[in-house]
């Protein structure tokens, strides 16, 4: 548990430039109570990986070495709302940057998360998931794509027959139905996966 609660101190510190409270390392780690994650600290600054500066903050004094990090991470740009008109990984849109584990975020690609809205794929996404979506403009029959249709941005499952593209909704509700086109959209990428809302945090707030 030591090493796990030192990457994600680590992990908050590097990537945002905060040290995490107890209570958010309780929950990282799935304690039921906050004195055994504050045990975790102090193990790990009696050993010498943590100190605390005078501020309370915790900071790194050393280093694991690649043998142990097997997690690596890149970070990837979490957008939020889109407005109509403006591109999807515009300035304005991205929230915060997310570490994401190169096991999802494969090098060689660029990716970005995007807050899942609505309920046309509950079926497999929830509203609020966060959906990490590998850029490229072409898809594969049977793939979630996000494509962009009157600048608006929008998860489906991609077909295509003949000159047609039908976006088709994987949901629990008749309401929603399938997207046919033939010109005038963009596929701005494919879903690698979908993150629970659940897991997430403050992260899935709704905009």
């Amino acid at each position: 548990m030591e090493a796990k609660a030192f990457r994600f101190i680590r992990n908050q510190l590097v990537h945002f430039n905060r040290s995490p409270s107890i209570r958010e390392i309780q929950m990282e780690l799935l304690y039921r109570s906050p004195r055994s994650a504050a045990l975790v600290v102090d193990r790990l600054i009696s050993s010498g990986w943590l100190a605390r500066r005078t501020d309370g903050k915790l900071r790194v004094l050393r280093e694991v070495d690649s043998s142990v990090a097997s997690a690596q991470t890149i970070l990837v740009p979490l957008v939020g709302t889109v407005a109509c008109g403006v591109p999807l990984l515009a300035e304005e849109n991205v929230e915060a940057m997310i570490p994401v584990g190169t096991t999802l975020a494969r090098p060689g690609h660029r990716y970005f998360l995007l807050r899942a809205k609505g309920t046309s794929m509950d079926e497999i996404i929830a509203n609020g998931d966060l959906v990490l979506v590998r850029q490229q403009n072409f898809a594969e029959n049977g793939e979630l794509v996000v494509a962009l249709i009157d600048d608006e941005a929008t998860v489906k499952e991609f077909h295509r027959s003949g000159t047609a593209v039908v976006l088709k909704p994987r949901s629990r509700s008749p309401e929603h139905l399938p997207i046919i086109l033939t010109r005038d959209f963009q596929i701005q990428g494919v879903v690698v996966t979908a993150i629970s809302k659940e897991l997430i945090g403050s992260w899935s707030h709704q905009s």
